[in-house]
Formats: C-alpha cells, sequence, structure tokens
C-alpha cells in the first residue's frame, strides 16, 4: 500500500511522478483490484505532505492513461486492464483473438448495403470515383463490452457474394478466401492516428464525446498487390493496448 513508501523531495524527478510511479506499481502488484478505489487526496496529502495539486497532476496523467477513472463525489477507481491487441502485427479474425484472450467475442452489423465510393474509398480500392462499393459497418465486442467500430468498403463488382452472408457470425478474410484462393488477404498497410470520439461514436462505444481514440486506416491487399479491402476502425483508448515488435535488420557494419 502507498504508506509502505516515500517521496524522495531531495531529487530532480518531480513530486508528481515518483506518487505516479507508486500507484502504477500497486495497480500492477494487484495491491488495487479492478474497481476498488485509491485513497483520497486529503489521505495521500497527509500520507506524503505534498500539495493537492500535485497529487492532482499525477491521478489525472494515470485517468488520461487509462489506468484509473473517477466517479463523481464518490472517488478515483483501479481502471479494468486494457486489453492487449495483436491487430497490428497479425492478420487473425477478431473473434480468434478474444477467445484467445479469454473473452467472448461478439459482432453487431450496424449496415451492409452497396454506395458509390467517395474519393477516399475510391483511391484506396483503385477504382474510378463514384464506382460501387459494399460498405460494411460493424460494432465488436468483448464480454459485451464494445471496443471498436469498423467500416470496411470493398469493390462490389469483385465482392458481390459477400452480400448473402452474415457478418455477424462470419470472418470477412475467411470467407474471402473460402470463396476464392486468390481473395485471400496476403498483406495489410495499416496508418495509426489518435482521434477524439464524436458523439455518434461516443454513444455507440458508450464513452463520452471526445474520449481518446485509436484510429487505423487500412487497405488489405491480395498476394497479387490487389486492394480489395478499406477498412476505417476506431478502437477505445481506454479498453485497448496494442503491441508492436521491431526487428533490427541494419547491417552489421552500419553502427
Amino acid at each position: 500500500m502507498l504508506s509502505n513508501y516515500q517521496l524522495d523531495k531531495s531529487t530532480p524527478i518531480p513530486l508528481y511522478y515518483q506518487l505516479k510511479s507508486i500507484i502504477l506499481t500497486e495497480i500492477k502488484n494487484g495491491n488495487y483490484p479492478t474497481d476498488s478505489m485509491i485513497p483520497t487526496e486529503y489521505e495521500i496529502s497527509q500520507l506524503f505532505d505534498i500539495s493537492r495539486t500535485t497529487i492532482r497532476q499525477a491521478i489525472t496523467e494515470l485517468v488520461q492513461e487509462g489506468w484509473l477513472y473517477r466517479i463523481k463525489s464518490k472517488g478515483t477507481f483501479v481502471a479494468p486492464p486494457k486489453i492487449n491487441q495483436d491487430f497490428i502485427k497479425r492478420l487473425e479474425p477478431f473473434n480468434e483473438q478474444i477467445a484467445r484472450l479469454g473473452m467472448t467475442p461478439s459482432t453487431e452489423v450496424l449496415d451492409f448495403r452497396v454506395i458509390p465510393a467517395d474519393a477516399k474509398t475510391a483511391k484506396a480500392l483503385m477504382l474510378d470515383s463514384g464506382s460501387q462499393v459494399i460498405c460494411l459497418q460493424r460494432r465488436r465486442f468483448a464480454d459485451q463490452v464494445p471496443l471498436v467500430l469498423l467500416d470496411t468498403f470493398l469493390p462490389y463488382d469483385k465482392c458481390a457474394f459477400l452480400m448473402e452472408h452474415d457478418f455477424s457470425k462470419e470472418s470477412l478474410y475467411q470467407t474471402l478466401e473460402a470463396h476464392q484462393a486468390s481473395m485471400k488477404i496476403h498483406y495489410v498497410k495499416r496508418t495509426i492516428e489518435s482521434i477524439g470520439a464524436s458523439s455518434q461514436d461516443a454513444r455507440q462505444l458508450h464513452i463520452k464525446t471526445g474520449s481518446p481514440l485509436l484510429f487505423f486506416t487500412s487497405i488489405g491487399c491480395t498476394e497479387a498487390g490487389i486492394p480489395l479491402e478499406y477498412s476505417l476502425a476506431r478502437y477505445r483508448g481506454d479498453k485497448n493496448k496494442f503491441d508492436v515488435i521491431i526487428v533490427n535488420q541494419t547491417p552489421e557494419h552500419i553502427s
């Protein structure tokens, strides 16, 4: 517990950062379980003889990073751990990935229709602007908690058969490959950025407007390099984290 620690006021390390590190250590060690309340600002102030401004800075950063959450007039609590996703580094169906992490996956199809491609979609899929594309919008869950909103676009002339499938139960990638081996998504080009949740995103993901989202833009290509899928995914920042493995392939003689 926090009473086992002391802050070192003689070092250049900011007091708020020392306090933040202590609280985080206690969370990671399991001394403050999920949904348990941490000591109040008053209690921490009395324990370490520091200002509430310092305490608020430490706690605010932990809230922003998804380790804590606040309930007005009640206190500050330990947030559930984030789901460690492999979405960045492997092509694996969502249901398989979530099940492998020990949770129950589910998918809700929000929209599934044929529309004219806008300029961005047409460029991503190497189509003429206005060409028909399939628009598949899904909301995906782990243990009934909404994690991600996913808008996927595919060229209708190549993928019309998809309209006969139920993507609340089926995997898009597996369906493409099962239809024709040459339609297997062989590699994906992705970009990542941070955005704030729109009011619609917030309503569907059960978060506040402006909450941080991890926004992925993906183009899935066949082995022949033909773009077959253009997806826009908005992941809850408070529920997801992503690991990346980077391999150093620099020649040994270069330092």
